[in-house]
């Protein structure tokens, strides 16, 4: 080899190191990105998850102002994540929880390390106790691409509307392609609206690459199993958040099933013992039990997976739900608005002709998948099924007011209308209408 061509060899080398051709790393600054909030269900706290590309410290600091000096501070951990695609790339997730907070007072806050700072952003704490009234926006099925419903989201976001988040399974479509970019960038995407409000999730089937690796180390959830399952509490409501998942991805252990199944049943119990002071018991998984779709998905079948479990008879989830009262069940995956009549094993309980969802005799079903995804809406059957009571092929999103222990507000926003309500009713269940249910 000739010196000349030597020096070329080696001077064009560097230069694809320099340009990260040959899998530099991308960021390697310690700036955060990506944040997020969650509520870890301690009265007072909220947690603060980000990501860097280098390892650094983990610190918030806070404060009640929105200028000037951040008096408060709180330190956390960081874990290094290593996504199963090819080039195993490297992100360090890091979570720092606030304590003590004023309940319903609004905070500012910037985290990160000496190293490097995010801007500012701006949560109310949540409320303690029972005796408030709070707002939720509910959809799934949002993805990197086509997120029709995030910009009414972060608007509704900025002027107030909403006290939390439930994000109902499927994000980025897919977080782990691409080597884990395209979660980078629906976790960017999202920022504005899950860094002001606790963004809580549950995972759906398009988390399920490498055993639901990145849903696991991106979100922080309540409770010991990863953000799989989890519950907590807000306003008069209790809240159980649940994998449908365990039923349809085996190979990561059937054991699942069981375990949150129990798991289920144990925490419906206290929750049920607790009615007086949290009446509403609200749950959230990603695949329906019904539908009227179009398609071949679970729903579509009259004996499905997660309505009466595997081989038809084992941790079937309708029963458990209805013998424990649940009053409202979300759902996703279906790629469009469905609201059913109260319902339990193909029956319809409504509470009367006129006023089906008055102290209704079954759980109400609400699928809201339509906040857009690269996959676009799912079409319907041509006829509805008895226990359909409406059906919305477009874009948008669900809002949840749980008002008091005995009125509950819903309605659905049409992002094909420019944000008119297209669904808009009550469910109304008073102490002595919720005692006969059970």
């Amino acid at each position: 080899m000739s010196p000349f061509f030597g020096c070329w060899f080696y001077y064009c080398l560097l230069l694809l190191f320099s340009l990260g051709v040959l899998g530099a790393p991308e960021y390697p600054r310690a700036t955060p990105e990506q944040v997020h909030l969650s509520y870890p269900d301690e009265p007072g706290s909220m947690t603060v998850t980000w990501t860097t590309w280098a390892p650094a410290r983990s610190e918030v600091q806070f404060g009640m102002h929105l200028s000037g000096p951040l008096p408060f501070r709180a330190h956390g951990t960081a874990s290094t994540f290593v996504d199963g695609g090819i080039l195993r790339r490297k992100l360090y997730i890091h979570r720092v929880t606030l304590r003590r907070l004023l309940p319903g007072a609004q905070y500012v806050y910037r985290c990160g390390s000496a190293q490097g700072w995010s801007r500012r952003f701006r949560f109310t704490a949540l409320k303690r106790g029972v005796h408030w009234s709070p707002r939720l926006a509910v959809f799934g099925d949002m993805g990197a691409d086509n997120a029709r419903a995030l910009p009414r989201l972060r608007r509704d976001t900025q002027q107030g509307m909403f006290d939390a988040v439930l994000h109902v399974g499927d994000f980025a479509y897919n977080m782990d392609q691409d080597n884990a970019r395209v979660g980078d960038r629906f976790m960017r995407l999202i920022e504005p609206v899950a860094a002001s409000l606790p963004y809580m999730t549950c995972p759906g089937n398009h988390e399920q690459r490498y055993n639901f690796s990145n849903y696991k180390a991106r979100f922080s959830m309540p409770g010991d199993n990863e953000g799989l399952w989890y519950s907590w509490d807000l306003g008069p409501a209790h809240i159980i958040s649940f994998s449908t998942e365990v039923y349809f991805f085996l190979h990561y252990g059937r054991h699942l099933v069981e375990r949150q199944f129990r798991w289920l049943e144990n925490d419906l119990q206290k929750a049920n013992r607790n009615r007086v002071a949290r009446p509403w018991i609200i749950t959230m998984g990603h695949r329906p039990m019904y539908c009227s779709n179009a398609d071949l998905d679970d729903c579509t079948r009259h004996e499905s997976r997660v309505r009466k479990g595997l081989q038809g008879k084992l941790f079937g989830l309708e029963d458990l739900f209805h013998k424990y009262g649940v009053d409202l069940e979300f759902w996703a995956h279906e790629h469009s608005y469905e609201r059913l009549w109260p319902i339990y094993n193909y029956q319809v309980f409504n509470g009367s002709l006129e006023k089906p969802y008055t102290n209704p005799r079954g759980p109400v079903h609400i699928i809201t998948g339509s906040a857009g995804c690269e996959e676009l809406l799912t079409p319907f059957t041509i006829k509805a099924r008895p226990w359909s009571a409406l059906r919305v092929k477009e874009y948008g999103y669900t809002r949840m007011h749980i008002l008091n222990g005995t009125h509950m507000h819903l309605q659905q926003v049409s992002d094909d209308q420019d944000g008119k309500i297209v669904d808009d009713f009550w469910i109304v269940r008073p102490l002595l209408g919720r005692m006969m249910y059970h």
